[in-house]
């Protein structure tokens, strides 16, 4: 059993024991912080939930619910719905935050709060570190019977998500009709069931759902990694289909395959995006530390400057801020577009991909062929919980200071077109150790140059 409770919210498997696993008390006690500190912190009384398929999700959704009611705070309840779409709803319902319910990518056994602030977007660091403060210290007062929120649902935010999406300026719905695309999509049984298939058939896409009935019964792993993906791969080997969209639970992150069921690879979707966007809209691009080099070169090759930030939206949605960026995001298919919101979407950035193959006129395997290629090798180094790791981050700095190094988020070593990245683990006493390079076997092989030299460090 597992909780875990960080600066971005509370996650953990459902069952087992108080402050051991997400059991009921721990969500209600954590959502009577949040709220708390959303009346402190905007002086409103209004929260907007929503929640992915998962089995866990009703339970877990009339806990909280029940918990901001009596804390005097109404709430909008959007029900099965997407993470962009809650972080698209807050500010329209001029809420003080929102909750959303889920657990991501993780298997089904997990569940999660994520929380969201009055604009819609993941609570800072700052702000993260206040509820946990309200959450230990039991700080929070219940309103009297007279002062109760109260609940109302609101099934209608999807359709205004996706009317969203379809008004933005560089989205060209006719461009994609007239492409008159075939897709075949995988949205394992959560509410990517209930958002992707109305979006694609208002652009004019035939689509073929694999997987999109939101059980919560999850057919596969659901993070949108290559090796999870087998089975649309295999629908996809017939050619039948122009192209294959694959979502996590949450919608917020997005993969594609290519015309013959190859993967595109989860890091060249917001480079696939990117290139569109800066063809037509010179600017500034961010993505995180881990992420692929070739952002930064469709960015350079368009005029722009590419910045990185540390890892985690929160901190890539800081930077694009900071540095007036006009696209982002995270390697894991995670695409920001600041036009629509500061939130990883993945229906936005399904219709910027079409509207870019569309235009681009060729299938989508000669896309992917058309920007760098680099390979990423991840990995980790388990150390005993006696190791100090901030000191084997320093010395590695240290020892690599001839290279240019970024220590924002752990230790970045950049080499011409290489780098690898070293940064802790928040929750269990490991080094992730990320290479990249323009070959898997030298991305491997400077992996483990760096772990030897780490292994050196911590036997010295």
């Amino acid at each position: 059993m597992t909780l875990i409770k960080s600066i971005s919210g509370i996650r953990g498997t459902i069952g087992g024991s108080v402050d051991q696993a997400l059991t009921p008390i721990d969500a209600v006690k954590f959502a009577a912080a949040f709220g708390t500190w959303v009346k402190e912190k905007s002086g409103k009384s209004k929260i907007v939930i929503g929640r992915d398929a998962r089995p866990s999700g009703e339970m877990i959704s009339n806990l909280v619910s029940s918990t901001l009611i009596g804390l005097g705070i109404d709430v909008i309840d959007l029900g099965l719905s997407t993470t962009p779409t809650v972080e698209f709803a807050v500010p329209l319902e001029e809420a003080g935050g929102g909750i959303i319910l889920t657990a991501s990518h993780n298997p089904v056994q997990w569940n999660a709060l994520k929380l969201l602030n009055e604009t819609g977007e993941f609570i800072s660091g700052q702000d993260g570190q206040e509820v946990l403060a309200i959450a230990e210290n039991d700080a929070y007062s219940f309103a009297e019977v007279r002062d109760l929120g109260k609940i109302s649902q609101d099934d209608t935010y999807i359709d205004k998500h996706i009317q969203s999406v379809l008004e933005l300026a560089l989205v060209d719905a006719e461009a994609i009709k007239d492409a008159r695309f075939k897709v075949i999509i995988d949205c394992v049984n959560s509410t990517g069931g209930i958002s992707l298939p109305p979006l694609l058939k208002a652009l004019g896409v035939e689509v073929e759902e694999m997987f999109c009935e939101p059980n919560g019964q999850f057919p596969h792993n659901p993070e949108p990694l290559p090796e999870h993906l087998g089975q649309i791969s295999s629908a996809m080997e017939s050619r039948k289909y122009d192209l294959g969209i694959v979502v996590d639970p949450d919608v917020d992150r997005l993969a594609f395959l290519t015309e013959d069921g190859t993967p595109f690879g989860e890091e060249y979707t917001l480079v696939a995006v990117a290139d569109y966007v800066l063809s037509q809209t010179k600017g500034n691009t961010v993505s995180n530390l881990s992420s692929t080099r070739a952002l930064r070169d469709v960015t350079e090759k368009h005029g722009g400057t590419y910045n990185a930030s540390a890892v985690g939206e929160v901190n890539v949605v800081t930077k694009m801020k900071d540095t007036n960026a006009v696209i982002g995001g995270e390697g894991n298919g995670g695409i920001i577009y600041p036009d629509s919101h500061y939130g990883r979407d993945a229906l936005v950035g399904i219709a910027l991909f079409l509207t870019h193959l569309a235009k681009y006129g060729k299938p989508v395997s000669r896309l992917r062929s058309s920007y760098p290629s680099y390979f990423i090798s991840k990995n980790k180094i388990d150390l005993s919980p006696d190791i100090d790791v901030d000191k084997v981050l320093e010395s590695m700095k240290e020892k690599y200071s001839d290279q240019p190094v970024n220590t924002i988020d752990g230790v970045k070593i950049e080499f011409d077109k290489e780098w690898v990245h070293l940064r802790k683990s928040n929750t269990e006493p490991i080094i992730r150790i990320y290479a990249e390079s323009e070959s898997l076997n030298t991305a491997d092989h400077l992996a483990n140059k760096i772990i030897s030299d780490i292994k050196e460090i911590v036997s010295n």
